[in-house]
């Protein structure tokens, strides 16, 4: 029997559990979740922003926890899937989005926040992929979606620096293969999204630097436009992509063909 398009892709009856959900491009991404039919644990650093993204949420019907997370310490990870796990029963959806930068030349970069953002953009997708892991390995099923970018495939250093965004980005590729390989015959699926440039608290001072560029080189002459991560988030998350892991899907509007 054919399995109808609307079954593909609703996530009625799962959780999902998005890091750096608060805001930006990871509120987006949970919102086409909780859309879809998925409940809802979102983990941020900062409560204020946390708590209206909840209430927001929950305004329109959702089913939504919050949970404050630095998600480089591990006993923070673990309290979160706890409460996941406390809250709804299981862990069906990762999406590891939190991240950081910080714009240095490579000769200036200060190695406490080289380290930083290595501990949150890398080392905090790892540990939440540790801990949701063992949940969903139990169950035999499960998906992971680690927000990489295109910093992590090719260079902009003629226009802005920043190394160590772009060495994490480039790690979780690699993360998100070998988790792949690893977890395939568990039920686990892990795949990428690469982003280019979207208008966010992260990004914008890029942007700003980079728009005139991307206008002229683009074969799509913009950055991303508010809801263009959205759909490819669920489609990752879905069963419409049941048979897909290890991959990246890039969301840039060709930068990288070009």
């Amino acid at each position: 029997m054919t399995v109808h398009i609307k079954n593909l892709f609703d996530l009625r009856g799962r959780v999902g559990l998005v890091t750096g959900g608060s805001r930006g491009l990871g509120l987006e991404m949970a919102e086409g979740l909780a859309e879809a039919g998925a409940s809802l644990m979102l983990c941020a650093r900062r409560e204020e922003w946390l708590t209206r993204a909840v209430d927001e949420l929950r305004e329109r019907g959702f089913k939504v926890e919050g949970a404050v997370c630095d998600v480089a310490s591990q006993a923070q990870v673990q309290a979160t899937v706890d409460k996941t796990i406390e809250a709804f029963g299981a862990i069906d959806i990762l999406i590891n989005n939190a991240g950081i930068s910080w714009g240095a030349l490579p000769e200036a970069m200060p190695l406490d926040k080289w380290q930083k953002v290595l501990d949150v953009n890398l080392t905090g997708a790892f540990l939440f992929s540790q801990s949701a892991g063992r949940e969903m390995l139990k169950r035999g099923r499960g998906s992971i979606i680690n927000v990489s970018s295109v910093a992590g495939l090719m260079a902009s250093a003629h226009d802005i620096h920043y190394v160590g965004y772009a060495a994490s980005k480039a790690g979780l590729f690699g993360l998100t293969r070998e988790l792949a390989a690893t977890w395939g015959k568990s039920g686990v699926r892990v795949n990428a999204i690469a982003p280019g440039f979207f208008h966010s608290r992260l990004a914008d001072a890029s942007i700003e630097i980079i728009e005139p560029d991307i206008v002229k080189r683009n074969p799509i002459p913009r950055v991303g436009n508010e809801g263009e991560l959205k759909g490819v988030a669920v489609f990752l998350a879905s069963d419409a992509a049941s048979y897909i892991t290890g991959q990246t899907i890039i969301v840039d509007g060709g930068s990288t063909i070009v």
